[in-house]
């Protein structure tokens, strides 16, 4: 039992390294199934570049959008911030909140980086996109000291239906994929470059050491897990409370709820203060001396507009 207690410990402390190389596989797996069954250049100087460029950068952006769109930590900022924006910068902390949006725009930006990479490494929709491209520059590159018929054959080239000899066209399939893997390779390089320069300042200007720095993250993940776990039990008492005296036909029990207020306050931006000792705006709201212990008999959504009402 220990043993599993260990392996079970370790797996919990690298769940981030191991979802990121999950992501990895799937986005590899992804670039080969549209590689062998949905991407087929149309080999012409007017749709080359088009399609080409449309599956290197399609995916990518939709793999943005969706790292932002499961984004808790950006909801838990944007969510009301049109009715009261003062909600995004709470205090006039604005360079705060830049830097968690940066932070959160960053972290939706793993996956379309990996997708860029493995697709670039492949060369297949570079080679594709390259070679529809009617410019002089590039062109010249290609078929520098070559006949006129490089020139009209180039986007024929990743199909193998071009008229120019096999050695002709092997090199240059040879130079767009070089091209490719170079680009697929700074993309790469300049990632971990920046990622570790950014974490290399964000714990630089760290106002805690490395120890309490890991007990915030970890407290954090509990309180989170444990969040969702305590909601769940809450919301299900409460509808079993709800649905008892609607088909029983009595009064309600009473039951405490927390005032709306409440879930604006522990919803807000936390930034760690070593004068208050807080690890989240959920401990400074439990441990405040200003609570308001009364309990909120009738919350109402308003579903028109989303806002809890009294």
């Amino acid at each position: 039992m220990d043993n599993f207690q260990t392996v079970l410990r370790f797996f919990m402390n690298q769940k981030a390294t191991i979802g990121y190389s999950f992501m990895a596989l799937l986005t590899i797996g992804g670039e080969r199934i549209f590689s062998m069954i949905s991407f087929q250049c149309p080999c012409n100087h007017d749709q080359n570049f088009a399609y080409g460029l449309t599956f290197l950068v399609g995916p990518a952006v939709v793999l943005l959008v969706l790292g932002l769109f499961f984004s808790t930590r950006m909801w838990r900022l944007y969510t009301g911030c049109c009715l009261d924006p003062m909600k995004l910068c709470p205090r006039g902390k604005c360079f705060g909140c830049f830097r968690v949006f940066t932070s959160i725009f960053f972290g939706a930006c793993v996956a379309p980086i990996m997708w860029l990479s493995v697709a670039l490494l492949n060369g297949t929709f570079y080679e594709c996109a390259i070679s529809g491209i009617d410019e002089n520059i590039v062109v010249d590159l290609f078929c520098k000291n070559k006949t006129l018929k490089c020139r009209e054959e180039l986007a024929r080239v990743p199909c193998g239906r071009s008229k120019l000899s096999n050695d002709e066209r092997m090199e240059l399939l040879m130079m767009f994929r070089a091209q490719s893997q170079i680009l697929g390779w700074c993309i790469v390089i300049i990632s971990v470059i920046v990622g570790l320069l950014g974490t290399c300042y964000k714990n630089c200007r760290s106002k805690v050491s490395y120890l309490q720095l890991t007990f915030w993250k970890r407290y954090t993940e509990k309180e989170n897990e444990r969040f969702n776990t305590f909601a769940v039990d809450y919301a299900t008492k409460l509808a079993d409370r709800n649905l008892q005296s609607f088909f029983e036909d009595k009064n309600p029990e009473p039951f405490p709820f927390p005032k709306h207020k409440a879930w604006e306050e522990i919803s807000a931006y936390y930034s760690f203060s070593s004068s208050e000792q807080y690890y989240s705006t959920l401990q400074q709201y439990v441990e405040g001396s200003d609570r308001d212990f009364t309990p909120e008999k009738r919350p109402i959504m308003e579903m028109e507009h989303g806002i809890e009402m009294t």
